[in-house]
């Protein structure tokens, strides 16, 4: 009696770790069929004019390998036990595979925002442009030259391989990696942020209850009025700093809120869900509105190619605070991007 009700015991134990791990594997569908959505949404919304600087192609390489790790999940979750080409995949390979892609997310985040910074700076500055088609090539190898080095780093860490080998014991446990990169590199745009709003707080204010909104050229652009006394030039930069904050904060204020809920909490979110496509679009449009302040002596130059934001207008134009009808105005009187 005492071997069967041990043996009735250690059964209930591991029908009960299956189930615990089918839930959480359905849970993990859910997330990825989830994600794999919102890039759709996401990319959908964008404007499609765009597609040509390092991080739209990132973009679609990150909403590429979420739909395979959804394949790939949706598969081994189907036949639950099988052989393909000699590998024999379990459930325990969607823990596995869903690690590997955490940890690669997570030790991507400094990578492409220095490159799409090198990007940006590029554009404005005088080196020799390359050929449209050219520059196409340059950015798809680039993206695949950074998904490999980054995974064979992550495959080659005797720490991460540690990690990955103690989950191939304890299979009904499936921790996840949270990124340090992310974390630290959203304080620093919230700071930046919170800073600048405190700097120019009283034109920023200002410029919300002045700022007037047209259609030039079937572009919407936002009209600043300014005072023909001004001691500020158009092309200042703390003229154009509280322009720029409204701007930016017109699109992802929510965003950023959200950025600082989770700071605050200190929430702690798996690097696979951690890196998106609104969290690229956000930090490429926190990128272009720095490349736009420091270089805002360039942006009247017509031979400088400005670089397009998905989801921000940055079409600033500037009348007269004398002026009182927009529809007298032929064109804008100082368009500052466009």
């Amino acid at each position: 009696m005492t071997a069967l009700s041990s043996g009735n015991c250690s059964f209930q134990y591991q029908l009960r770790q299956a189930n615990r791990s089918l839930d959480g594997n359905c849970l993990l569908f859910l997330i990825i069929l989830g994600k794999v959505l919102l890039n759709t949404l996401t990319l959908g919304m964008r404007r499609k004019n765009t597609c040509h600087n390092f991080m739209e192609y990132f973009c679609f390489s990150l909403a590429f390998i979420d739909f395979l790790l959804l394949v790939n999940i949706s598969i081994i979750y189907y036949y639950r036990d099988f052989v393909l080409l000699g590998v024999r995949f379990t459930k325990y390979h969607i823990c596995l595979f869903t690690q590997i892609i955490s940890f690669t997310y997570g030790f991507l985040h400094y990578p492409v925002f220095l490159i799409a910074c090198i990007d940006y700076y590029l554009n404005f500055s005088k080196t020799p442009k390359l050929a449209l088609k050219c520059k196409k090539i340059f950015y798809f190898f680039t993206v695949i030259l950074i998904w490999i080095s980054v995974l064979a780093y992550v495959l080659r860490d005797p720490g991460i391989y540690q990690s990955l080998k103690a989950q191939s014991v304890y299979s009904y446990q499936c921790p996840f990696y949270i990124s340090i990169q992310s974390y630290w590199l959203s304080f620093s745009m919230v700071m930046i942020l919170f800073m600048a709003f405190i700097t120019s707080w009283s034109e920023v204010i200002a410029l919300v209850q002045a700022v007037r909104m047209t259609s030039y050229m079937n572009e919407t652009i936002l009209y600043f009025p300014f005072s023909s006394h001004s001691s500020y030039t158009l092309s200042s930069k703390k003229a154009l700093l509280p322009k720029f904050i409204i701007c930016f904060l017109g699109t992802w204020l929510p965003f950023v809120l959200l950025q600082v809920i989770i700071l605050l909490l200190k929430v702690q979110i798996p690097a696979y869900i951690e890196m998106n496509i609104p969290w690229l679009y956000f930090v490429n449009s926190f990128l272009i509105a720095t490349v736009y302040w420091f270089n805002c002596h360039k942006l009247n130059l017509r031979d400088v190619a400005l670089p397009a934001d998905p989801f921000v207008n940055w079409k600033c134009c500037f009348i007269p605070l004398t002026i009182h009808n927009l529809e007298q105005i032929e064109k804008p009187i100082s368009i500052i991007i466009c």
